[in-house]
């Protein structure tokens, strides 16, 4: 390795030819980033003659000579945005000095810094880029030879947007500055060039070392030039043109840019059968590589499952039906689920399950993640749940073994439970549908079940029947509790529907809203359908209409019909386990709504956390139980596992209960009987929580 401090420009000049491996990505600097060289390029060049500026290294290996004469190639490890970026500005400069000829021969920078102007096809152009951005650059480069103006410059479609945004913005700001301020301060670029001695030096070492701090590449990149980078010209080409460059087709859109590293993630899931942690994607990459023994078969299946991972984040199957199942997953946007999903659907194309078993399993994890989160159930347990989710799949019993696992979840926390009918009917009825994201996605499936002339939803807007604000009309109808109902009911099931006509319905009184031109009783929109009789909106008709939807909703989002005696009496999983809705209690207010906010932030402490619901009060644990709550009339007992002489109790609300009969496990004991104590109390919780789980 060499290695030295050199001016940029020069370095250019001396370069024959510089060319970008197919391994590498295409150019990506934007806007933002040329908008950072300009202002440092404009600074050094106002500076006094001494001044210099610093823009990195350029790593390069040189490649071998084939025949005598044949141009000197330097293949770039590291250091393409900055290489074409500059070029870009000098294509700029020459088109601005070819429209105004005099301050400065533009033919010179020309054919120093960008083209061999005595070589012939590709050796005329110093610098090649990559197949997706080769052709855009060689357009610039052969129209700054050409005789004319250099407004002749015609990009298109097919053109790289990054190219061609750059070079505008280039364009645009030499109009504007001084030339020689420019030029000057182009001239005073200085960065480290470093030359790798072939045979010795190992290129892929030193480009992740070049990039440890993951800001330059992403995982699918640096796997991509762990792959490519050690082969032959001839190997990498073949593996990039066959393999790898139809999965940036896949997803190397503006759009899309995120999703290559998660399918990454998801294939290591599948493969590794545990979930890699993101950060340590690209080193579990590299050591299940070495598990295989052909880096071609590798790709092959790497691009192999892209395609099916592709069909599924975008819905590309060519079957209707199973496409909109896809639609529907991802409107939910549980990625989690995506490693499960995949395995199961190659199964189904690989014919191993059927078209209606394959059906059946999406319409399960549909099912499964909706129930959850209408009951407010955490999801942090979701993505272990579904990572060794197809280790349970029996192949003789493919979709009942499914819904098995899934009913059967409650054994191993409760946290992990599929909701029954009775939790999600009661949890359904007072719901904050239009808060959530995928309300859209609810009133879809109510709205088009069992439809084949299919509504599209996000045509519409939401209508709350009864209005966000009340006029004094509908104070009347919904009598004297009004106040009460409305802050009850204003974003449940009951009272949201769907039109075309939210502006011109307002807070108008219900019967405007239903009579008037395409109101409720004129509507063609199915879940106005209950609205067309009805001569008022009350709390009595909301819960009506709440309940037919919910059943409609227990339809739809089904709760597996699986006999599992026998899988219960093998697991110890007794048909009188408790669970919360064991506790009368926690059936009414407030200790239910004091309850469920404290839940979700113990649930959502820890991973390791887990719920056990006991006879008379409910265990959290770690290593063992943290705080055991006892639900009451208008409270809830914390018993927490931390003595009284070590928790830290400003407020001085702490009982020591050592010795003392009680429920619970704990030495301390917090009552909770107020809303704006929760905080306090978590902070109770957190500290029984460390001392269980770390001070010992």
């Amino acid at each position: 390795m060499f290695a030295k401090q050199d001016n940029f420009l020069s370095f250019l000049k001396a370069s024959e030819k510089l060319r970008i491996p197919i391994y590498q990505r295409k150019y990506s600097w934007n806007v933002k980033q040329c908008k950072e060289l300009w202002k440092d390029i404009i600074a050094i060049g106002n500076g006094n003659e001494e001044s210099t500026h610093f823009i990195g290294s350029v790593v390069y290996i040189k490649e071998k000579h084939c025949f005598p004469g044949e141009l000197t190639t330097f293949l770039v490890i590291d250091g393409q945005q900055r290489i074409t970026t500059i070029s870009l500005l000098l294509c700029a400069l020459c088109n601005y000095l070819k429209e105004n000829p005099g301050k400065y021969d533009y033919t010179k920078l020309r054919d120093y810094y960008l083209i061999n102007s005595k070589e012939n096809g590709v050796d005329k152009y110093k610098l090649l880029l990559t197949k997706d951005d080769k052709n855009s650059f060689k357009n610039l480069l052969d129209n700054i030879s050409l005789d004319g103006s250099g407004n002749d410059i015609k990009f298109d479609e097919n053109d790289s947007v990054r190219i061609q945004e750059n070079y505008e913005f280039f364009k645009n700001k030499i109009a504007k500055e001084d030339f020689n301020t420019i030029l000057n301060g182009i001239f005073r670029l200085i960065f480290v060039q470093i030359d790798l001695e072939r045979g010795k030096d190992n290129p892929q070492l030193i480009f992740e070392s070049l990039n440890s701090t993951g800001l330059e590449l992403n995982h699918a990149d640096l796997i991509r030039n762990y792959i490519l980078m050690g082969l032959e010209n001839s190997e990498q080409e073949e593996l990039y043109n066959n393999y790898w460059h139809k999965m940036e087709a896949r997803f190397n859109h503006s759009e899309k840019s995120s999703m290559f590293d998660l399918f990454i993630q998801h294939y290591l899931t599948i493969k590794l059968g545990r979930i890699p942690v993101v950060k340590h994607v690209y080193e579990d990459f590299k050591k299940y590589s070495m598990t295989v023994d052909n880096i071609y078969d590798l790709v092959a299946d790497i691009e192999l499952y892209s395609k099916y991972y592709a069909d599924i984040v975008f819905s590309n199957d060519k079957d209707f039906e199973i496409n909109k199942l896809f639609t529907y997953l991802n409107d939910l946007n549980y990625t989690v689920i995506r490693p499960f999903v995949l395995s199961v659907y190659k199964d189904y194309l690989d014919e191993i399950i059927s078209k209606e078993e394959f059906i059946e399993v999406l319409k399960l994890v549909e099912s499964y993640l909706v129930r959850r989160f209408i009951c407010d159930i955490p999801p942090a347990s979701l993505n272990k749940t579904f990572a060794n989710l197809y280790k349970e799949i029996d192949r003789n019993n493919y979709v009942e073994s499914i819904a098995s696992s899934f009913v059967l979840k409650v054994k191993d926390r409760d946290y992990k439970r599929l909701p029954d009918d009775e939790e999600f009917k009661e949890k359904f009825l007072i719901k904050d549908i239009y808060n959530l994201n995928s309300r859209n996605y609810i009133l879809d499936k109510l709205e088009n079940h069992n439809h084949k002339e299919h509504l599209n939803v996000d045509e519409y807007t939401i209508e709350h029947i009864m209005p966000q604000t009340l006029n004094d009309e509908w104070k009347k109808d919904l009598g004297e509790n009004w106040e009460k109902i409305h802050e009850k009911y204003i974003h449940t099931i009951g009272n949201l529907t769907l039109t075309g006509y939210n502006s011109q319905l307002s807070n108008r009184a219900f019967k405007e809203k239903r009579d008037m031109n395409k109101g409720f009783k004129n509507s063609h929109i199915i879940l106005n359908r209950f609205l067309a009789d009805k001569d008022t909106w009350n709390e009595e008709l909301i819960l009506q209409r709440s309940k037919e939807l919910i059943n409609l909703a227990c339809q739809i989002w089904k709760y597996p019909e699986v006999d599992i005696g026998d899988k219960q009496n093998k697991l110890g999983l007794s048909k009188n386990k408790y669970t919360l809705y064991n506790y009368e209690y926690l059936k009414g207010e407030p200790t239910k709504s004091l309850f469920e906010k404290l839940q979700i932030k113990i649930l959502n402490l820890d991973s390791m956390v887990r719920e056990e619901p006991k006879k008379q009060y409910i265990a959290y644990k770690s290593l063992s139980n943290f705080v055991d709550i006892v639900p009451y009339k208008i409270s809830l007992v914390l018993s927490l596992s931390i003595p009284f002489t070590e928790i830290n109790d400003p407020n001085g609300k702490c009982r020591d209960v050592e010795g003392v009969g009680r429920w619970g496990t704990g030495l301390t004991e917090f009552k909770l009987s107020s809303f704006d104590d929760i905080d306090y109390a978590f902070d109770l919780i957190k500290q029984a929580f460390h001392y269980v789980t770390y001070s010992n």
